[in-house]
């Protein structure tokens, strides 16, 4: 048993009651009549989470289970959980830099007519930059802003290199515009009019849309050798068909169907009845029976079609 001590009461203090004013308790020698104080903050805490997390109250765990996941929710679209990664990210990318990871090499691969300064410009690395902090993806997205980019693809080569391996988009023909000439693709879509004059022996297109329609008439054009060493443009005419100009100032109109038939018969104008040695100006091939031709003297002359040709 504890041994518990009274104090013994003074004679002046004995009275008619048989009490004394006070009583103290000990235990062993420390009085426990003291003043309680108030835990800080933390400790308050520190007990809350303890009879939180005690096992004994399962509801507990069922509340925080449900409840986490909204918190946390919330948390990210207040970009308290962003803010925190962001910073992580940070200090693991010095890390990281320091650590031999900084990105001090690129490697091009398949730039023909795309400088290496454009390139570098569209990366947008800096010496150093820790390459785990390189974003790939928006990399990749600024190539494929450069105007001979048709495909980019961006890695990262440990540990401190990033590699771009570049597809560029094929030039097919010069389309001519107000505003100058533009290198176009196979499909019609311009590339760019930046030195467009490098590229005199490509086709050169004339109309608001004949980049989009010039492929198979081009085509059709070339197995006709005698008209195509001749053609220096072709020129789409109201959205419809076509004029051949040739190099020698001769303009050749062509109907909007069946023109291939009378690319034909122009060829056979040029290598077997040399319309073009009679100082022509214009051949107008859209008429189904009947050429028109017109002179550079003004003279206009009309030929009946043959099955052979003109009768010319």
């Amino acid at each position: 048993m504890r041994p518990v001590t009274q104090e013994r009461k003074s004679p002046k203090t004995r009275g008619a009651s048989g009490r004394s004013p006070s009583r103290g308790i000990t235990r062993g020698s420390a009085p426990l009549a003291y003043r309680r104080t108030r835990p800080g903050g933390l400790a308050r805490v520190g007990r809350f989470l303890r009879g939180l997390l005690d096992a004994r109250r399962p509801m507990m765990w069922v509340t925080l289970a449900v409840l986490l996941p909204f918190i946390f929710a919330a948390l990210l679209a207040a970009g308290s959980v962003n803010r925190t990664v962001e910073k992580t990210d940070s200090a693991a990318g010095l890390l990281a830099a320091d650590a031999g990871f900084g990105v001090s090499q690129v490697h091009l691969a398949g730039n023909m007519r795309t400088k290496p300064a454009e390139i570098m410009a569209a990366l947008g690395l800096k010496a150093g930059q820790p390459i785990f902090s390189v974003n790939l993806n928006a990399a990749r997205a600024r190539l494929m802003q450069l105007p001979w980019v048709a495909s980019a693809e961006v890695k990262r080569r440990y540990p401190d290199d990033i590699g771009v391996r570049i597809v560029e988009r094929v030039p097919y023909a010069r389309w001519q515009e107000r505003d100058g000439v533009y290198v176009v693709e196979r499909d019609g879509r311009p590339i760019t009019r930046d030195g467009a004059d490098k590229f005199v022996k490509l086709p050169l297109l004339i109309g608001p849309d004949a980049p989009q329609k010039a492929e198979p008439f081009i085509n059709a054009v070339s197995a006709h050798h005698a008209v195509a060493v001749r053609v220096s443009a072709y020129q789409y005419v109201g959205d419809r068909r076509w004029n051949l100009l040739l190099d020698d100032g001769v303009i050749v109109k062509l109907p909007e169907d069946g023109w291939q038939k009378q690319l034909t018969d122009l060829d056979h104008l040029i290598v077997d009845k040399g319309i073009l040695e009679r100082d022509v100006g214009e051949i107008d091939l859209r008429h189904p029976s009947v050429y028109f031709f017109k002179f550079r003297n003004g003279v206009e002359q009309k030929e009946k079609k043959t099955d052979a040709g003109s009768a010319i």
